[in-house]
């Protein structure tokens, strides 16, 4: 995979320097986003290279997070494209922005969306399949180990877990382990699936923890979104149960783009994963080793019938002449 990294940028190198076709040298600047974590970092790694090798943009990375981009975008309507925003981290600014016209939603960058839940590992729910509902396991708390696995402190997720498991009643039917870190929440899930034990808990993806051990989700209820949110509050002094809606993470550009790029604007708007596809992606990544670009990479040559479907007929045959 190295080799063909070296060969590849090699190639796309000596493309960029040959765009000719008026279509390609209409495109000009683009800035988008690198966000601090990995999936948000692959997106942007692939977008960049349809981008410039595809329609011939000159493409800027501004390193990034959450607040930093929205409150950048606020002030001076940059960068021009923010991928992989999760819209229940934003707050009211963004939807201000958007209320005025200044941003533009383009579509879901993940699908359905960033995924929480509790889950139990799929060799368990094969032999036990009476755990796949929340009911099932507080009747059997043997079988998971009679323990649940809980998000550390300080995380919204705890918050949340901690409202359902009052709502539920289940700090009566099995032990609450809170973890001190998301590292020995993950670690805790690979020692399980080394040693096939048991495993109940917290998590959730785009993840490569998900993506290298293949997990179940367990049915706490009903989606209620409005319980959901009143979970989220750590003052709720009467929780509900319901399970946890799929989070909008979104492609977002400022408007002076979509006027100005009308063709970047179409291709991005296409971008999308499924969440699946984006756990194997990071479990990959951190089995290799691997950079972003080099997932990217990965990504574009082995799923040609994914990021094919993004782009316009030009660029499509452009890039099929680079990745073979």
């Amino acid at each position: 995979m190295r080799k063909l990294f070296k060969l590849f940028t090699g190639i796309a190198t000596l493309a960029a320097m040959s765009l000719t076709s008026p279509a390609h040298a209409e495109c000009g600047e683009v800035s988008i986003t690198e966000m601090d974590w990995a999936s948000s970092q692959i997106v942007t790694e692939v977008s960049k290279f349809l981008m410039e090798q595809g329609y011939g943009c000159t493409v800027e990375k501004v390193p990034s997070a959450t607040t930093t981009a929205v409150a950048s975008l606020a002030e001076n309507g940059k960068p021009d494209i923010v991928t992989e925003l999760w819209l229940n981290s934003t707050g009211d600014v963004y939807s201000k922005m958007e209320a005025d016209g200044k941003v533009e939603r383009l579509g879901d960058v993940v699908s359905p969306g960033g995924v929480e839940g509790w889950w139990i590992p799929d060799y368990l729910a094969e032999s036990n399949p009476e755990l796949l509902t929340i009911e099932g396991i507080m009747a059997n708390p043997e079988l998971v180990g009679g323990q649940f696995n809980n998000c550390p402190d300080g995380w919204g997720c705890r918050i949340v877990n901690d409202n359902l498991i009052k709502a539920l009643n289940l700090r009566g039917a099995i032990e609450i382990f809170d973890h001190g870190s998301g590292e020995t929440l993950g670690a805790s899930i690979a020692a399980a699936f080394e040693d096939k034990k048991p495993w109940f808990g917290y998590y959730w993806a785009p993840t490569a923890v998900l993506g290298k051990y293949p997990m179940v989700q367990v049915k706490i209820g009903d989606i209620n979104e409005e319980a959901h949110a009143d979970n989220s509050n750590a003052d709720n002094a009467d929780p509900k149960v319901s399970d946890f809606p799929p989070a909008p993470v979104l492609t977002v550009v400022n408007t002076e783009l979509t006027e100005r790029e009308p063709g970047v604007t179409e291709l991005m708007s296409k971008v999308t994963f499924d969440v699946d596809l984006l756990n194997s992606l990071l479990a990959w990544q951190e089995t290799e080793n691997a950079s972003a670009q080099e997932a990217a990479v990965y990504f574009l040559s082995n799923h040609s019938d994914v990021w094919s479907s993004w782009v316009d007929d030009t660029a499509r045959e452009k890039l099929s002449a680079l990745i073979k």
